[in-house]
């Protein structure tokens, strides 16, 4: 795991002449997300014919409300599902969006509850995870049966069949199940590396096979001096201000979560997607904050050595997902980061992928100019069915 980094200096942003925005908030988002966008077509115009392309499959685009996706899985070329929540001024509305066309037709429907993650184990057996419970679909997401008895906190869960599954959750917690979801233990490995329980969590579960799997996690304590205002209303502060490192924890198992190993190294950075194929080769996305020299680093990871080194990293690149396919290509996903304060405003998507097993050959794949976003989300089954999903609602398929 990437351990020991050391701490970037911030940099000032270059001063120049900028254009001239609306006087308000909204009219200034609004004004930047429309360059946004004609950049992005002017960037696409010149793609060639034929070529490899992210199209537009769906796209909420309404007035006076905003969808963003928070999760999107496919469990086959044909079988999707994502979650969000759609906002009208102080209305908020979980949905599901279902397709069984490969995303050329999506079906809209209320979720049973604010949805926080999704996990497929086949064509039709799923599970939502709520902010306060588990529900599970035996019809690819058409419907769903709550599933009584989940741990409070669980925000992830992950089966590795009908009946083992996995999840993780704050205050340090993590459990296994072997019936289902209807009852769960605690991993008692979970507890055990260092850090007030009340500033830790684990938060992302992968399996590289059903005996080797990986729940990793991170303690991260509040500031002594904590900032005053948020980054977009004090830029040059947010950006001065140090990162300062904090652990990360990483339960891992080799005989199918019958007993678990817990680690802990001293980050800056949060580990955030782990992605795993079944050859045992592996991902890691390290997010981190605008005060950091990149905005994410992404390191491969060699399962049975366990040795791991940095495969990408880049100041313009805010790489928000990661994605391994069965032949071991490599996606990021993510956005072009419009300065050193991130997140703030939303910037072009951006996609690269490097086939291989070096990693050090990145090919940027075109996309729509109206993609754009501050995060963004992969799903897919190979490298010919593929899909992103954003936080402004849009989902995204990759083709010719």
């Amino acid at each position: 795991m990437v351990r020991n980094l050391r701490m970037a200096a911030a940099r000032v942003a270059r001063s120049g002449a900028a254009p001239r925005m609306a006087a308000t908030p909204a009219a200034r988002l609004g004004a930047v997300v429309r360059m946004a966008a004609v950049a992005a077509a002017l960037a696409g115009a010149a793609a060639p014919a034929g070529a490899e392309r992210w199209q537009v499959q769906y796209f909420y685009d309404k007035s006076k409300s905003t969808l963003a996706l928070v999760d999107i899985c496919f469990s086959s070329a044909t079988r999707g599902v994502a979650v969000g929540q759609i906002q009208e001024k102080h209305r908020h509305k979980p949905v599901v969006l279902v397709t069984s066309d490969g995303g050329a037709h999506w079906l809209e429907a209320e979720a049973p509850g604010q949805p926080l993650s999704l996990f497929f184990l086949n064509e039709n057996s799923g599970w939502l995870v709520t902010t306060h419970d588990l529900w599970a679909t035996d019809e690819a997401g058409r419907s769903w049966r709550k599933v009584p008895g989940l741990p409070s906190g669980v925000v992830r869960v992950l089966f590795t069949d009908e009946r083992t599954g996995y999840a993780a959750g704050s205050k340090k917690k993590a459990y296994k199940t072997e019936d289902g979801g209807q009852h769960w233990e605690a991993i008692a490995a979970a507890a055990e590396p260092p850090g007030e329980a009340k500033y830790s969590a684990y938060d992302w579960i992968a399996f590289a096979n059903p005996k080797s799997g990986m729940i990793t996690g991170w303690n991260e304590p509040p500031r002594l001096y904590p900032q005053q205002f948020p980054d977009w209303m004090d830029p040059a502060e947010a950006i001065s201000r140090y990162d300062t490192p904090h652990l990360s924890y990483n339960l891992v198992t080799n005989d199918g979560g019958t007993t678990w190993k817990a680690q802990s190294a001293s980050l800056f950075g949060a580990v955030t997607r782990i992605r795993f194929n079944p050859e045992g080769r592996g991902l890691g996305l390290l997010r981190y904050a605008n005060s950091f020299r990149y905005p994410a680093e992404v390191y491969k990871i060699e399962w049975k050595s366990g040795k791991s080194e940095t495969i990408y990293r880049d100041r313009r690149f805010a790489v928000s997902d990661i994605w391994l396919s069965p032949d071991g290509t490599a996606w990021l996903a993510g956005v072009v980061a419009p300065g050193q304060i991130r997140n703030v405003v939303p910037g072009k998507v951006q996609v690269l992928r490097s086939r291989g097993t070096d990693y050090t050959v990145w090919k940027a794949i075109d996309i729509d100019y109206r993609a754009v976003a501050n995060a963004v989300l992969f799903a897919g089954t190979d490298d010919s069915h593929m899909w992103l999903a954003t936080d402004n609602g849009m989902i995204l398929k990759l083709g010719d």
